[in-house]
């Protein structure tokens, strides 16, 4: 799909547009059904795909375009009595007994000003401090656990984890450690099961416009990603853009930097998180220029980390991933999940 194509129902994407005449709280995948046709029969809107892919953790990290028929989806259709001055919604906290301040059994470390993920400030300190917390109640045999918090993330990995200051940490994404098992994060940490998969998307300017639709269509292209930020979905083995010179990176310090030179003309897309991307088109008023593409460059795990030398790593590994694993299978992961997606585009909107 292209950019202008895709501009003109970005609006609706974000809660502004019409709503579907007809929605049903759960799907059965037809063959030949895709997320974005899904999200066109029951929201509206082709562009609200991520919604329906957030709420259903078990097609995520599998293909957009190629969903199994007979797949159950559970769909967030939306409130249609709902008035426009409807108040924010409210989030509220699960409860968590097993997090202590003080002796706790396991200690983790994570970071704020990272919204709608952890923050300090946000309802219940973010979808996955809530999504961690729901998932250590539903371990089998559960520990006591505390959360801390150091907002220099370059502290975490080296030397908080490896020292085993903290046990764990999260979140982080997870390299390609299949084709580059030499990397850092690869080399020294055990990754748990994702909490959630990131969808990473291109920003484009509507005067620029331009498909999408396989790898090639960006062979030539100049993209742009802030220094600092992960590449290696940029870069694998079966996408060589950067390492063949298929694909110009640049990388400024910021998003705005990034936002500036796309509007500038200097890059022909921006590649960041969905949730990123669209909270700097509002705040940088780019909405009437800038829209995401909807076919997305990757879509990345966001996963609890534990260093390899810690010498209960694995056990604590399997613990939470079996808590993790439960929590998914009940209704609890999508009502975490779906109350924080409510709150973060009800706040864009504002």
């Amino acid at each position: 799909m292209s950019v202008r194509s895709f501009a003109l129902s970005v609006t609706a994407t974000l809660g502004v547009g019409s709503a579907a005449m007809a929605c049903e709280p759960s799907v059965v995948v037809a063959p030949g059904d895709t997320l974005f046709s899904i999200a066109e029969d029951q929201l509206g809107d082709l562009s609200r795909w991520s919604l329906i892919f957030y709420n259903n953790p078990d097609i995520q990290g599998g293909s957009l375009l190629d969903l199994p028929a007979g797949t159950v989806l559970s769909i967030p259709c939306p409130n249609v009595a709902a008035q426009p001055a409807a108040p924010a919604p409210v989030v509220q906290a699960d409860p968590k007994p097993l997090q202590q301040e003080a002796e706790a059994e396991i200690k983790l470390v994570t970071a704020s000003n990272y919204a709608p993920f952890t923050d300090l400030d946000w309802p219940g300190q973010g979808m996955l401090t809530e999504l961690v917390n729901a998932a250590f109640e539903a371990t089998p045999n559960p520990l006591t656990y505390s959360i801390e918090w150091e907002n220099d993330w370059s502290k975490h990995l080296f030397p908080m984890l490896d020292s085993k200051e903290f046990d764990m940490g999260f979140p982080w994404f997870k390299p390609d450690c299949a084709g580059n098992p030499s990397n850092e994060r690869c080399a020294n940490f055990h990754f748990s099961d994702p909490l959630v998969d990131l969808v990473i998307l291109l920003f484009a300017h509507g005067d620029n416009p331009f498909t999408f639709d396989q790898d090639s269509d960006l062979h030539g292209k100049t993209l742009c990603r802030p220094a600092g930020y992960f590449t290696h979905d940029l870069d694998r083995s079966d996408r060589r853009w950067l390492s063949e010179g298929l694909v110009t990176l640049k990388q400024p310090a910021t998003p705005d930097d990034c936002f500036n030179m796309l509007v500038a003309g200097e890059v022909d897309a921006v590649a960041l998180n969905e949730f990123l991307g669209v909270q700097k088109m509002f705040e940088m008023d780019l909405t009437d220029r800038v829209a995401p593409l909807s076919r997305p460059v990757s879509v990345e795990g966001l996963h609890v980390l534990i260093s390899k030398k810690h010498w209960r790593g694995t056990a604590h590994l399997y613990r939470f991933n079996a808590g993790l694993a439960r929590l998914k299978q009940s209704d609890r992961y999508n009502e975490i999940v779906s109350r924080h997606l409510a709150l973060f585009w009800d706040q864009i909107k504002s």
